[in-house]
């Protein structure tokens, strides 16, 4: 079987079983172009190396392409394309440096501030619909994607739920809002549905009424964060993201669940399932260990020990 035929089904494989796996799909057929169009067996592992190395950029990106490679070996020998994986059996492990970065409230507060105060340069998100929009991320732990794809149709304040569809594993949920949310959710709702009273148009839209694109935001809060002077230290490689509101957010329901006492074995799928996870490991990749949670889970050991010893 010619190898781009054989990438055809591992990707339409990957994707029918929840994947979108659009990064991976453009690493193997750039393993094609590469290699060559040959037979599937004829792929040696002196190519393979050499499109690894290849990469541009090491690290984290070479680990990528390295996972995607090996996967449609693995793949193919077990469809009986190859005798035997051409891809390196393993890869040397990747020094992780990156950490989230976990948003206070205040640090929220300010980042949402500063839109406003920014206001006078010239930018296609309002005020108003950039602080609604941060503090759903930061309230929910909505992935952009899913919160800049809701519809007016999506909202349901009367039950406070949101419909996120076709999320990231092709799959659609029910994400409630809590009291707070909702507030801020309300009056934007009532706006945007004055200007277009339709269920298909976009929750959240420019000052031109299209739907905001994922790069415009991106800038806008990258604006909003460095006037906040929401930043690490001046010297560090990666500074505070948007996508990191989703993290604070499943910190922060991990440390209100210690406070409550409440069985985390429990509430960690449930956690996953909010989150719109497949995987309880996609959630545990999530929860950056700081400072309060380690206090608030030393409390709990504590309570728990004092508990034994009294009994």
């Amino acid at each position: 079987m010619k190898l781009s035929m054989a990438i055809d089904d591992y990707v339409r494989f990957k994707r029918a079983v929840g994947q979108r796996f659009i990064s991976g799909g453009r690493t193997l057929k750039s393993l094609c172009r590469h290699c060559g169009d040959v037979n599937v067996d004829e792929i040696t592992a002196e190519c393979v190396q050499a499109f690894l190395r290849s990469k541009r950029k090491p690290g984290r990106f070479r680990h990528v392409a390295y996972y995607a490679v090996a996967g449609f070996f693995r793949f193919a020998v077990a469809r009986g394309y190859v005798a035997a994986s051409p891809a390196p059996a393993r890869i040397r492990k990747l020094r992780t440096l990156f950490v989230p970065f976990i948003y206070t409230e205040d640090q929220v507060r300010r980042i949402t501030v500063a839109a406003y105060e920014l206001d006078h340069r010239p930018c296609q998100i309002d005020p108003d619909t950039f602080r609604t929009l941060i503090l759903l991320l930061y309230g929910t732990g909505l992935r952009i994607g899913e919160a800049l794809s809701l519809t007016l149709g999506d909202v349901n304040l009367e039950e406070s739920l949101l419909i996120v569809r076709n999320s990231k594993f092709f799959k659609s949920r029910w994400v409630p809002m809590g009291g707070d949310v909702k507030a801020v959710i309300s009056p934007h709702f009532e706006r945007r549905h004055r200007r277009a009273p339709s269920a298909d148009a976009p929750l959240f839209a420019t000052r031109r009424g299209v739907r905001i694109r994922h790069g415009t935001l991106l800038n806008r809060f990258a604006l909003a964060r460095v006037h906040a002077g929401v930043s690490r230290e001046a010297d560090a490689v990666y500074q505070p993201r948007i996508h990191d509101l989703r993290h604070s957010f499943a910190v922060g329901r991990v440390i209100s669940w210690y406070r409550e006492g409440a069985d985390l074995q429990v509430m960690l799928p449930r956690l996953a399932t909010y989150l719109g996870h497949v995987e309880l490991e996609d959630t545990q990749r999530y929860l950056t260990l700081t400072p309060t949670m380690l206090r608030e889970a030393s409390l709990r050991f504590e309570r728990y020990a004092v508990g034994d010893r009294h009994e």
